[in-house]
């Protein structure tokens, strides 16, 4: 590990700005852990799924349109939940 921030300010400060070291963690972290999406209610076992993400410039969610279904969900504010299980034990 490397030291990037001294402390939380700081770190908060670097993703405020943008640093290109905050997307390299980020795709770190990412790399090798799927990502599970939730949308509320859940009623059936699709509507919480499982992806290996794609880190993209912006505040949202890319979906590919034919998981829509599963989930329920358009394209008119639907909102979903992101959970990025990193300990060995969420992993199981």
């Amino acid at each position: 590990t490397q030291h990037v921030a001294s402390n939380i300010g700081i770190a908060k400060s670097q993703i405020r700005e943008k640093e290109p070291i905050v997307w390299e963690i980020l795709q770190e972290v990412m790399r090798g852990h799927p990502v599970l999406l939730n949308r509320a209610p859940t009623l059936h076992r699709l509507g919480i799924q499982a992806f290996q993400p794609i880190l993209v410039e912006g505040r949202a969610i890319c979906l590919h349109p034919l998981v829509c279904k599963g989930f329920n969900a358009d394209f008119d504010g639907d909102q979903m939940a992101g959970h990025v299980p990193l300990s060995l034990e969420a992993q199981a």
